[in-house]
């Protein structure tokens, strides 16, 4: 029977104790991590968020009463100990923090038992992620996992302090928005006081903060929840965490700069990395020719090579057929993979299609000088050497290229670079590489869309140089924009916004909209635009790749305390679910049923 804690108090966490405390009579509570009976003697290790801490029952200091407790405790029982803190009696265990010590119990209490856990609550688990996010709460209390959320928060934390220091004010922005368009689907919210109208879930607090800075407040900064309706992947979730901030009368060089130092203080604060300033940067087209990606991982090389001009005429037709439709012929160079199997190679190249490649062409030099290539047919011995000269391949090397418009080649290649430096252990990861990829194309043409559409988004300022092109060449235009880059990852980006209202004007004509669509869509902006706006700019993080990558883990989903999965639901809780009829009658809403199982039963 579960007992209460009337009249204890805990004095101490697990790990808060040490040799230094010996003497003193303290009170612990946490769970079981494991019950050892050696007969006249108990030991159990109690684990809170802080770590382990051993205990020893003898009937001789506790009493029967407090030993026959001990005795029944099994792993995930709640409990309760008063003992003394003592040297320990057996060897000094060096993987705990409290090795040196252990508490001799005096009383015990059970608060709270426990049937058998699915899986061991243990540090490293190798339960299948299914079950253990059924179980998230089970699963949060591994030792691993509380240390990675126990840093998000110091992150968190200390991104406040550094804010506040340097003049942000933390302003809350709406949950419940408008829906716009351009950019990922919206979360939608029916509105039962407004029937058949919806809000919007905010995919960021964008507009919000640039209306704060028409509101004067000259520096802000948000913790702020925001949601998307996309696919999932390793570094995303449908909700997820910005720390998001906008400045006024600033450009480029001022957001950089406070970011930099905000970088570089979470980074030292939170997990004792130093990081040397300024920080690289590399322009976005450099960053697309050299490693085919925005957000280029540059802890190893293996960089894209243009071999269009070498190629050029050479009777290859996937080469020919894509230099005739403006695209390119690239390759990158695999050092000493000239003998990787035709198996493997094949697994690249399925490896390519997946990223809109038909295929992939390789060309390895041979220990002899000579080449084996699946188009050497189709070229000279002396074009063949210039096309290794190009490449920078030596003995033993294997180059593979990819041919096609330059979006697809970039896509292809700079995946495969990453793909290829994982399998050949060519990235070290204990390193951090950041990075600022800046002056990136205003606009980019959508296919499907038949237009250009924002490459960040509608309020972003272009650069002056450009502007003069917006009506004869649009995709020539670059912006104030700027992402940070760590690891080949993206976690935040930024750009200096439009503040003019021509400029506002002009970039919705260019993107589609009517000057009545604009209004419709953006009124309320566009209006506060009206009565002094100043020049602003701003930069938001995805907080938890930020805490994902500096803790080393693997997934998004390690970082966030209750995650979702790759169809957005949640395991533990079935979320979403279906709701009664009684709450879409009050927000007359009318789900349509799938006719196909009923037309299959009418032979349809």
């Amino acid at each position: 029977m579960a007992e209460s804690m009337l009249g204890w108090k805990r004095t101490h966490r697990c790990t808060e104790l040490s040799i230094k405390n010996a003497g003193e009579e303290v009170t612990v509570m946490g769970w079981v991590q494991k019950q050892r009976n050696k007969g006249g003697i108990i030991f159990v290790d109690l684990r809170d968020r802080s770590g382990i801490l051993q205990v020893i029952f003898e009937e001789s200091d506790c009493g029967a009463g407090s030993f026959a407790k001990a005795e029944k405790m099994r792993s995930e029982f709640v409990i309760a100990v008063v003992g003394k803190v003592e040297k320990r009696s057996g060897a000094v265990n060096e993987n705990l923090a409290t090795g040196e010590i252990e508490i001799r119990a005096k009383q015990a209490r059970i608060l709270s038992e426990s049937e058998t856990p699915p899986f061991p609550v243990e540090a490293d688990s190798k339960t299948k992620e299914e079950l253990r996010l059924k179980y998230r709460y089970l699963d949060l209390r591994r030792p691993d996992i509380q240390q990675k959320m126990m840093l998000r928060s110091k992150i968190v934390s200390k991104m406040r302090d550094f804010m506040a220091e340097e003049g942000f004010l933390e302003i809350e922005t709406p949950v419940l928005c408008k829906s716009t368009p351009e950019g990922a689907r919206d979360y939608l919210v029916p509105s039962r006081v407004h029937p058949g109208n919806f809000y919007a879930l905010p995919q960021s607090p964008q507009l919000y903060k640039q209306l704060l800075m028409c509101s004067g407040y000259d520096r802000y900064f948000q913790i702020a929840k925001c949601f998307r309706d996309e696919d999932l992947r390793a570094d995303r979730q449908p909700e997820f965490t910005q720390a998001d901030m906008e400045l006024s009368f600033v450009d480029v060089e001022d957001v950089i700069e406070v970011n930099e130092r905000l970088i570089q203080y979470i980074c030292k604060e939170a997990i004792g990395l130093e990081v040397s300033l300024p920080l690289p940067r590399m322009t976005w087209k450099e960053a697309m020719e050299r490693f085919g990606s925005d957000k280029p991982d540059t802890r190893f090389g293996m960089e894209l090579v243009n071999v269009s001009d070498v190629v050029a005429g050479c009777g290859f037709g996937v080469f020919s057929a894509a230099l005739e439709n403006g695209g390119s012929v690239r390759g990158i160079n695999v050092k000493g993979q000239a003998a990787m199997p035709r198996k493997k190679i094949d697994a690249l190249v399925d490896f390519a299609k997946g990223y809109g490649a038909k295929g992939l062409a390789y060309l390895s030099v041979q220990e002899d000088g000579t080449y084996k290539s699946s188009f050497a047919k189709f070229m000279t011995p002396e074009q063949l050497t210039m096309l290794a000269d190009k490449m920078n391949g030596e003995k033993g090397d294997l180059l593979l290229f990819a041919a096609d418009k330059n979006d697809i080649v970039y896509n292809v290649l700079g995946a495969l670079r990453v793909e290829l430096g994982k399998q050949l252990g060519l990235i070290d990861e204990s390193i951090f590489h950041f990075l600022w990829v800046v002056e990136f194309p205003l606009l980019e043409w959508s296919e499907e869309e038949n237009r250009f559409m924002a490459k960040h988004h509608p309020f972003t300022m272009p650069m002056e140089e450009d502007w003069g092109y917006i009506d004869s060449d649009p995709g020539r235009v670059r912006a104030k924009a700027y992402d940070i880059v760590l690891n080949g990852v993206e976690l935040g980006g930024g750009s200096v916004r439009i503040h003019q209202n021509d400029i506002q004007e002009k970039m919705f004509e260019v993107l589609g909209f009517t000057k009545e669509k604009a209004w419709e869509q953006f009124g309320f902006l566009l209006n506060a635009f009206q009565y002094g706006v100043p020049p602003h700019a701003g930069l938001a993080y995805g907080l938890d790749r930020f805490v994902m990558l500096l803790v080393h883990a693997d997934n998004i989903r390690e970082v966030i305390a209750f995650p979702k999965i790759k169809d957005a639901s949640c395991l533990m809780t079935q979320a979403p679910g279906s709701v009664d009829d009684k709450q879409l009658a009050e927000l007359q809403i009318a789900v349509a049923k799938q006719e196909h199982a009923e037309a299959e039963e009418k032979g349809e």
